[in-house]
């Protein structure tokens, strides 16, 4: 009689990105390509439906729905209120991302100080600094509270013990990555031991109506380590930018299931923590005595802000074989297209010049209306004439050297005469202009040659 052989049932494994399946672990996925997401899936699945179970509470009209529980409470930011849509939402779960260095401790130090001075009881636990790092950073920044409590903890199982004990109202976990449980397999900030500890946090905040932050850790192409699946379960996904020559900070929503996601929130990192900028516009120019050669100013969208950013450009004469082209804060491609443009329609001989072109601030700029500013500050600089200080450039300029009309023109122009400005060159076929109420000249121009005109025949006056 032969012998029966016995079947070994070999466990499945799954991308934690896509749900691609396979039958042996790989190192990169077959169907999206990323790496590092495939882990164990349990095994086969069996077939069949699932039996039905009872529901944790029945289903009711929309109607009758109460929402006084999910209303926004003002975390006491106004910046970081305005990107959230209002502020925290008790049981709300969000996910702040940034590069190492960044200020994403110290926002979030600030928010549950701020909060516990409302007399809501604050959890923040910290898995990348002692208790008395924190401590430290806390008085130094002046974010002391009796209702701010502090703990350091790394175990998933040590967290919701302090959730129990504490009972908070806000909890903030810094961060998601250095939390690890004992009940699964992988080091702390791996696939699974992400996916479990956000699962257990998330889990915990909604039944209790924690309003809770996350902080996330980046790669080194800016997006969050972990799963893909984490931020599809937080329901508000903020990303905190900011270069380390430059003090601005800005905070941006990717995702937000409470408010809009074009909105942008910034700071000032200053020396004693960071300090809201309402009104930034500041820090983007500069002010001189009198009109330069090679300056132009411009207004920028961020999300639903418009920002004033003055634009600066540099020619020298050269004798290399082939000139420089250096741009700081700009687009490169764009910059190299601009200077193209003005030299085959405006004239302007640039093959023995380098170029350098820069904005102020460390404002980065890459919006296509910015062209304009870029193509009058270089062409002031190759001609030795000054824009007038009160004259402010919006457009997008095309490779045959028509201007082009951009988005949100009448804003951009209110903000303008808000600050002081009183002269503003935009496209033809600008739509909208009937509905501006600010006492500003408009001059339109249809292409790049009147634009550059305007530097030879309007009068330069004073400063603002």
């Amino acid at each position: 009689m032969a012998a029966t052989k016995t079947k070994t049932v070999r466990p499945g494994y799954s991308c934690a990105e896509c749900g691609w399946t396979t039958a042996k672990w790989v190192g990169r996925c077959g169907e999206c390509q990323a790496w590092g997401t495939v882990d164990v899936a349990g095994g086969a699945r069996p077939s069949g439906r699932t039996a039905a179970a009872p529901v944790a509470s029945p289903a009711r009209p929309i109607t009758e729905v109460a929402i006084d529980g999910a209303r926004s409470l003002p975390s006491g930011i106004g910046e970081l209120d305005r990107v959230l849509g209002g502020g925290v939402v008790p049981g709300g779960v969000v996910l702040l991302a940034g590069e190492p260095g960044v200020g994403k401790s110290t926002l979030l130090l600030e928010l549950a100080a701020r909060w516990a001075r409302a007399g809501r009881r604050t959890l923040y636990v910290s898995g990348e600094e002692s208790a008395a790092q924190v401590r430290l950073r806390a008085e130094r920044t002046d974010a002391l509270h009796d209702e701010l409590y502090l703990a350091a903890e790394t175990d998933l199982g040590g967290l919701l013990t302090h959730v129990d004990e504490v009972a908070p109202s806000l909890l903030v976990v810094d961060s998601v990555q250095t939390i690890g449980s004992a009940d699964v397999d992988g080091v702390p900030g791996g696939v699974t031991q992400v996916r479990e500890v956000a699962s257990a946090v998330i889990q915990r905040a909604k039944s209790a109506g924690i309003a809770t932050v996350l902080v996330g850790h980046v790669t080194k192409d800016g997006t969050v380590a972990g799963p893909r699946v984490l931020e599809h379960i937080v329901d508000v996904v903020l990303q905190f930018e900011g270069d380390r020559a430059s003090r601005l900070r800005l905070l941006r929503a990717v995702k937000n299931r409470f408010g809009p996601v074009d909105e942008i929130g910034c700071f000032d990192l200053a020396d004693a923590g960071l300090v809201e900028v309402p009104d930034p516009t500041g820090l983007f120019v500069s002010r001189h005595a009198a009109p330069v050669a090679g300056t132009c100013l411009t207004v920028t969208m961020e999300g639903r802000r418009p920002l004033l950013a003055e634009v600066q450009a540099l020619t020298v004469a050269t004798n290399a074989p082939s000139p420089r082209r250096t741009s700081s804060g700009l687009e490169s491609a764009r910059v190299a297209m601009v200077l193209a443009v003005l030299a085959k329609h405006c004239g302007a001989d640039l093959s023995k010049h380098d170029v350098y072109t820069a904005s102020v601030g460390g404002a980065r700029l890459i919006e296509p209306s910015v062209d304009l500013a870029v193509l009058v500050a270089t062409a002031s600089a190759r001609s030795g004439l000054a824009a007038p200080s009160d004259l402010v450039a919006l457009g997008e300029v095309g490779l045959a050297g028509e201007v082009r009309p951009v988005r949100h023109l009448v804003e951009r122009l209110r903000e303008a005469a808000r600050l002081g400005f009183r002269h503003a060159l935009v496209p033809a076929g600008s739509t909208g202009l009937d509905q501006l109420d600010a006492d500003l000249r408009v001059t339109v121009v249809p292409d790049v040659a009147a634009a550059v005109a305007c530097l030879s025949r309007t009068p330069a006056p004073a400063a603002p």
